[in-house]
């Protein structure tokens, strides 16, 4: 189902016409006003933080926020386009004005196990599933999530043109934030308070050096690569070549056989 509502623009007067932000604001509301209107009363919006770094969780919240002026957060928006300050702000509006709310967070042994798509996917499930009272409908960012046993809808950049959605990516990046901070102060070498174990220059450069800590995820290609290049390393030192065996094959100084 595709949701297109023009914003409402009051009549030109002395007091000021209504800026092209007023404008933008308006339309993140659009999506869930029409949903109501057609009777799901109760819109959830569900979004994730952290699938494409390298270290760290893998974060995922719903939201349902109320209808009217309580559910009109200020500075909402798709937590990327926020600063840390702007973030944290919304996140508390968010979690007092919210008629329910749930973060789920799912660790890097999980993210290696299964896989990211697979957790991702999961997370989400489990957020919405979490959220006391329940949904009526559901709004996805991007990617569709079966087994709601509600009407759900995946949308393109979903955290940008429905406030639930914005809502949630906003819960979700300040908790795995906050989380990536208190790595920082087990692991200060990869400096993740920084880069929150997203793949920037400084962080390969600490992978380089240091190799992976636990909270890399070694299904990505460079945490993968580090890690077989200091045990070539250690190895090295030792006089032994290390092996290593996945379940399909076995390697013995890195070449397959």
């Amino acid at each position: 189902m595709a949701v297109r509502t023009a914003p409402l623009r009051p009549a030109p007067s002395s007091a000021g016409r209504t800026t092209a932000a007023d404008d933008r604001a308006d339309a993140l509301w659009a999506m869930e006003r029409s949903l109501r209107r057609r009777g799901f009363s109760a819109v959830a919006g569900a979004d994730e933080a952290g699938r494409g770094a390298c270290a760290g969780p893998l974060v995922a919240a719903a939201c349902v926020l109320p209808p009217g002026r309580r559910g009109r957060v200020p500075e909402l928006a798709d937590s990327k386009l926020l600063t840390a300050a702007a973030r944290e702000r919304v996140y508390t509006e968010v979690v007092e004005r919210a008629v329910a709310w749930s973060v789920v967070v799912m660790p890097v042994p999980d993210l290696d196990a299964r896989g990211m798509h697979v957790t991702n996917i999961e997370a989400l499930r489990r957020a919405v599933w979490l959220l006391d009272p329940g949904a009526d409908y559901v709004l996805t960012d991007g990617f569709p999530v079966s087994g709601l046993a509600r009407p759900t809808l995946a949308v393109w950049k979903g955290d940008r043109v429905a406030a639930c959605v914005a809502a949630a990516s906003v819960l979700a990046k300040v908790t795995r934030d906050r989380m990536m901070l208190e790595l920082h102060e087990r692991f200060p070498e990869y400096d993740f308070a920084v880069h929150k174990g997203y793949i920037t220059d400084a962080h390969s450069a600490a992978l380089d050096r240091h190799g992976p800590c636990p909270e890399h995820r070694r299904r990505f290609v460079n945490v993968a690569r580090a890690a077989a290049a200091h045990a070539g390393r250690d190895a090295g030192l030792t006089g032994e070549a290390p092996m290593v065996d996945d379940g399909h094959m076995r390697t013995v100084s890195g070449e397959p056989r």
